[in-house]
């Protein structure tokens, strides 16, 4: 069985935050498992971990903090998987609370319901990167699938922003340059966020792997850069 299907979808619980859903104090919950093994990816301990905490004790968290949080973010891992998030996102909007999801963009699927049910108001979707370089850096995944929830995104006019990590020995600048330029030419009007990979953290595959410095005033023309 898929762990991620288990009672325990939850990883953990970031009670409150100002920085991960934009103008909204929100908490984050982290499901546990992946569908990609991206090795700058920082959270390898949710990613191969199982499940702690159940979907009743987070919707018990949120029954306590109405009225201080407005929203919540459903993060990972990839929350994409759990296979009852339709009826849980339900359960957080009959609270008041906004929803926001962050996604590699493997399931377009899933991101094509909750948006027919009307159940999200903030995306943030992950360009991992060219689809020649998706397996040497994800371990799979398609491209063609992120361009899918990107079309289903724009189709439902849902407020969303694309991202990605850059680290020299796996994407070039050149190559961050062309998926912004594609970005844009597909109609996306919103920043292209980059987050430069950050050494000395742990991540799934590249702890002692430094990262050759960056042109940062080229990419800066390109792309808005995120610590």
């Amino acid at each position: 069985m898929n762990r991620t299907n288990v009672m325990l979808p939850l990883y953990d619980i970031t009670p409150f935050t100002l920085l991960d859903f934009p103008d909204t104090p929100a908490a984050i919950f982290w499901f546990a498992g992946c569908n990609l093994r991206c090795l700058y990816c920082y959270n390898p301990d949710i990613v191969l971990g199982e499940g702690r905490i159940s979907v009743e004790q987070a919707l018990s968290i949120l029954v306590k903090r109405v009225g201080f949080l407005e929203g919540v973010v459903l993060s990972g891992g990839e929350c994409t998987l759990y296979s009852d998030l339709i009826p849980f996102c339900h359960s957080i909007k009959n609270m008041g609370y906004k929803i926001k999801i962050d996604t590699n963009g493997m399931r377009p699927d899933v991101i094509r319901q909750l948006l027919e049910a009307n159940l999200l108001d903030y995306v943030a979707l992950d360009y991992k990167a060219p689809d020649s370089k998706m397996k040497d850096i994800c371990g799979g995944g398609s491209e063609k699938r992120f361009w899918e929830c990107f079309d289903t995104l724009q189709s439902f006019n849902m407020k969303f922003e694309v991202r990605t990590t850059f680290h020299s020995d796996l994407l070039s600048e050149e190559e961050i340059i062309m998926m912004s330029n594609k970005l844009k030419a597909m109609g996306y009007q919103n920043p292209f966020y980059v987050q430069l990979f950050r050494e000395g953290v742990k991540t799934l595959g590249m702890v002692e792997t430094p990262m050759h410095s960056a042109d940062i005033e080229l990419l800066s023309q390109f792309v808005t850069l995120r610590q």
